[in-house]
């Protein structure tokens, strides 16, 4: 997971992206990672960049995969990592 703000001088330089690729190696293109983009207070609420960000990483740790083959369709009330707290309880 690596985590960049907007540049000084942008629409929206209070901005953040965030972007997210499985197993990254040199040479992987774009389509390989996830972006969350527009992190702050008049876009992407941080907490539900949050739960995005750990609904991806669930599913890529699980699937072994990210990009443009894992959607960010995260479904309500998702709770992060909830599934594997219970099978640790």
């Amino acid at each position: 997971v690596v985590l960049v703000g907007e540049r000084p001088g942008l629409s929206s330089p209070d901005s953040l992206g965030v972007y997210m690729t499985h197993a990254p190696t040199p040479g992987l293109t774009d389509e390989a990672r996830n972006c969350i983009s527009n992190v702050r207070a008049a876009g992407l609420p941080v907490e539900e960049a949050v739960r995005k960000l750990c609904y991806l990483v669930e599913n890529a740790l699980v699937r072994r995969l990210s990009g443009v083959d894992l959607k960010d369709d995260v479904p309500p009330g998702y709770l992060p990592f909830a599934e594997t707290r219970a099978l640790r309880a």
